[in-house]
């Protein structure tokens, strides 16, 4: 006796494009809940850069991880491979979030009788982004605006409760506070003076709150030039980093990506803009944020930045 074919239903196929950068991948933590949310039963990929891929296979919105090999136009073999493995999902809907001329082209890499509906700036999409002010909205507003007209209306803050890491092996002390003196290292504009975090650090220290500096790596020359705070710089994950965030008083830091998991993870967060990067577009957001703009940073004195610390009752920790 033949088996009866199978009445379960078929899970549609969502992919969504996010290639980076890390800063970029947070403020788009609202949007993946909500395609989620709207998408309750189906099966998600994210296709991502391969820098961020085994951090995103720990995020709870998606089912799967597709990296992207980032060919060059001219790379016809790798086109042909990063082609294949786009067909190879069956995707009925795309979600560009990245919305860069580079993402745009993948939605050509589709056969023609294969294409998927297409939410983004793509030319020829079937869900395009039409609002004439987007080059102008925050991130996430614009990313927001670009779902609500593919259809997903159900909207919330990013909750980052799921991201965990371990920072008692540390030892830090009850009262402390984060610095993030780095950036891209090929945007050194966006820094504030190491010399500047080193008074700052100090400072803090003379109020009773230990200062901890948290970067890459590459980053612990730089916190060498601040021996008055606690250098964590090559040790933290990014669970670590929403741990600190939730137990520190506030942090200090540059335009960059760590500032902002800081922020939306729960941190009072005061972050640092030169006239390189544009806070209007984005700026860190979360429970408590405030911007700081110098065109040259060097003229962004620590008095300044003393002046912008959150007062002690906003500065309570999410967690002890």
């Amino acid at each position: 006796m033949r088996d009866l074919p199978s009445t379960q239903p078929v899970r549609p196929n969502i992919l969504i494009v996010k290639l980076g950068a890390f800063g970029n991948i947070i403020l788009s933590m609202a949007a993946f809940a909500a395609i989620r949310r709207h998408h309750a039963d189906a099966r998600i990929s994210v296709l991502t850069s391969p820098a961020f891929a085994g951090w995103l296979r720990t995020f709870p919105y998606f089912d799967d991880v597709l990296v992207d090999p980032r060919p060059s136009r001219w790379d016809f073999a790798a086109t042909r491979r990063l082609a294949r493995m786009l067909a190879d999902g069956r995707f009925g809907r795309v979600y560009d979030l990245q919305t860069s001329v580079r993402s745009s082209r993948y939605l050509h890499l589709f056969p023609a009788r294969q294409r998927p509906d297409w939410s983004g700036i793509a030319y020829g999409c079937s869900l395009p982004d039409r609002d004439p002010r987007r080059n102008s909205l925050h991130d996430m507003d614009r990313q927001e605006g670009q779902l609500r007209q593919a259809g997903i209306t159900d909207f919330a803050p990013p909750d980052m409760s799921w991201c965990r890491g371990d920072i008692g092996r540390f030892g830090l002390p009850r009262d402390f506070a984060v610095l993030v003196p780095g950036s891209s290292p090929n945007r050194l504009a966006k820094r504030w003076p190491a010399a500047r975090y080193q008074a700052l650090a100090a400072m803090l220290r003379d109020r009773g709150i230990a200062p901890v500096v948290i970067g890459s790596a590459a980053e612990q020359q730089l916190a060498a030039e601040i021996p008055a705070a606690i250098d964590l710089t090559g040790q933290t994950g990014f669970g670590d980093l929403a741990d600190m965030a939730r137990a520190a008083c506030f942090a200090v830091g540059n335009d960059t990506g760590p500032m902002h998991l800081l922020a939306t993870a729960g941190c009072p967060a005061i972050t640092l803009f030169s006239r390189d990067s544009n806070p209007a577009l984005c700026a860190p957001r979360g429970r408590w944020t405030r911007v700081l703009q110098r065109d040259d940073l060097t003229d962004l004195p620590v008095e300044a930045v003393l002046e912008s610390l959150p007062q002690e009752s906003e500065a309570e920790p999410v967690q002890a």
